[in-house]
């Protein structure tokens, strides 16, 4: 298993249950740390099901899929993160949250322990600062869904040490990802590139150019991407991705990642995507 054997993941939500389902199906122990019982239960069901499809799709065995389940150590809380070589958070996307996280991580983890976050947007080092190990602090952006994605953002702040970087791309290839390497800016590679064409993808649908199922086949068929931009949408969650555009619009001062008046609407709307059944799709 190389440099670590024990992972902490905190976050019950769909990207922390997708890390700890990539984990465990690599024979790590994973210490999956949630807000309450029900959010345990929910991301274990979510993982029990993930598991299932990979199973009938075959890639792997009833009793593969047993072994990784019994990998999880759900928790409420933090304390038994104290056991882990790293520990991942995938939390809401809020600096001031995450670098309370952090601080409460520094204290609690052993000097070892490299703390990852896998924010889509926010600056690593303002997160690294919190803690009084900034050289052993840098992002893992996963990419949802986690368990399927075949890449890792990893995003090096300007005091992330070089050992720190190498075995955080250790234990990634060991999850079977690609690695790409990036500085500590805004929204990184991909949201960089993607959120203005999603973005633009919305305003199109706003401003009546075209119907939600063609602006998708022109994408889909027309460019040769596995998926329109508006059903992408759906599947991230909507209102995740307007608080990311949101982030950076700020962080950049730039307009062109202003979410559109229809795009807040609609999470104002409660209609999130996939998750709640509605969103530019009926999903009921």
């Amino acid at each position: 298993m190389g440099t670590f054997k024990t992972i902490g993941v905190i976050g019950s939500g769909v990207m922390g249950a997708g890390i700890v389902q990539t984990c465990i199906q690599s024979g790590y122990d994973t210490i999956m740390s949630g807000r309450n019982t029900e959010s345990i239960y929910r991301a274990t069901s979510n993982i029990k099901a993930g598991l299932s499809k990979m199973v009938e799709r075959g890639k792997m065995s009833q009793a593969e899929s047993e072994q990784a389940l019994a990998r999880i150590d759900p928790v409420v809380g933090f304390d038994s993160l104290e056991k882990c070589d790293i520990v991942i958070e995938a939390v809401v996307e809020d600096l001031e949250v995450k670098k309370d996280l952090f601080r409460k991580l520094d204290k609690l983890c052993p000097a070892k322990t490299i703390l990852a976050s896998d924010t889509a947007t926010l600056p690593i080092i303002e997160i690294a600062k919190a803690t009084n190990r900034p050289e052993k602090v840098l992002g893992l952006h996963i990419l949802i869904p986690a368990p399927l994605s075949k890449m890792v953002e990893m995003v090096r702040s300007e005091v992330s040490s070089e050992e720190t970087l190498g075995k955080a791309k250790e234990f990634c290839e060991s999850l079977g990802k690609i690695v790409v390497t990036c500085a500590d800016s805004p929204g990184f590679i991909i949201n960089r590139l993607l959120a203005p064409y999603l973005l633009e993808a919305v305003r199109l649908v706003e401003q009546n150019v075209a119907s939600k199922e063609d602006i998708d086949a022109c994408m889909q068929l027309g460019t040769g991407y596995p998926m329109g931009p508006l059903r992408l949408l759906d599947n991230v969650g909507l209102d995740q991705f307007h608080d990311l555009a949101s982030s950076l619009c700020t962080l950049l001062k730039d307009k062109k990642f202003e979410p559109p008046a229809l795009l807040t609407q609609m999470v104002t709307d409660g209609r999130l995507g996939r998750k709640s059944g509605h969103g530019f799709y009926d999903w009921k």
